[in-house]
């Protein structure tokens, strides 16, 4: 199945010769959700730009369901919807109408039923007749996404959706992704909390600097990547490593009652047989024993620190 976006070699250049994006290219396949994860500045939200077509590309070319987004742009911008970081909403108008006005703008007959079921999904319905400006800063977010659904979009971006939101939203916002992606629509987040997108994502990909460092199945990528590490609990705490023991980099812990071992899951040995027969040559003894797995925050910190 043809990937629903594909972005080949874009460059994106400003006045001034800033490239904030160099060479991207991604392709992102239908019905998956995609984390886009990256530190600020990194280029996230100028490639969301650019295929939706708020920024022009310098070069390269992106498509969306087949339409190439420059010359047959009105199809390819028909299927995204996009809630963006920013919140830019007409304060006088009424929430029922600004929705409506949105999936309007696509060329969408009136659909009052679809346009309830969104507000109420967003627990909006009670506010539908309030003016925009009378509204708190998380329900005009749930605004934006309200709008970002309203012409039944195939492909979603969500750049940054729950940046400075309560967590009643957050809950909201991600049944609501689980629902759609059920429905076989295309998501692309973008989040500084990176729980989310280990919690909700099938596939990871990490920018910096304007390229794409990689893109991965997320469970693949903690397989891969992750580290484990041994926790070893002991009865006495010890003031340094003893040197028999140095092969191993162990780290002490804070209280020093511990000791941490770090091992790679792929390996043909981990090496911990061995370091619990020198821990015992050693006189100390086990209390306890603990492994704990990477996360991806673990994991995109790496990547960017080692790209940097």
């Amino acid at each position: 199945m043809p990937a629903i976006v594909s972005a080949k070699d874009v460059v994106k250049i400003y006045d001034g010769g800033f490239e904030a994006l160099k060479g991207v290219s991604l392709d992102i396949e239908q019905g998956e959700i995609l984390a886009l994860l990256g530190p600020n500045g990194a280029g996230k939200t100028t490639l969301i730009s650019v295929i939706c077509g708020m920024v022009n590309a310098t070069s390269g070319k992106i498509t969306v369901g087949g339409h190439d987004i420059v010359d047959d742009f009105r199809a390819a911008r028909r299927l995204i919807g996009l809630v963006p970081q920013e919140i830019a909403l007409e304060p006088f108008e009424k929430v029922i109408n600004s929705v409506r006005f949105s999936r309007g703008l696509f060329g969408k007959p009136r659909d009052d039923a679809h346009i309830e079921h969104i507000l109420r999904q967003l627990s909006l319905w009670d506010k539908k007749d309030a003016r925009v400006k009378e509204l708190s800063g998380g329900m005009k977010r749930r605004v934006l996404i309200a709008k970002a659904l309203s012409h039944e979009p195939r492909v979603l971006f969500l750049d940054e959706p729950t940046a400075g939101v309560d967590v009643e939203l957050r809950k909201d916002m991600w049944d609501i992704v689980r629902g759609l992606r059920a429905d076989g629509v295309t998501i692309i987040l973008t989040t500084h909390y990176i729980e989310e997108a280990e919690a909700i994502a099938d596939r990871v990909g990490v920018i910096n600097g304007g390229e794409i460092l990689l893109v991965s199945d997320k469970a693949e990528l903690m397989t891969q990547m992750g580290r484990k590490q041994l926790r070893i609990d002991l009865h006495e705490p010890v003031g340094k490593v003893p040197e028999a023991l140095a092969s191993y980099d162990l780290e002490i812990g804070p209280d020093g009652r511990s000791l941490i071992y770090t091992y790679d899951t792929k390996g043909e040995r981990t090496g911990i047989t061995a370091l619990l027969g020198d821990l015992a040559a050693e006189g100390l003894v086990l209390k306890d024993v603990s492994t704990s797995q990477s996360s991806l925050e673990d994991i995109f910190v790496g990547l960017v620190e080692g790209a940097a």
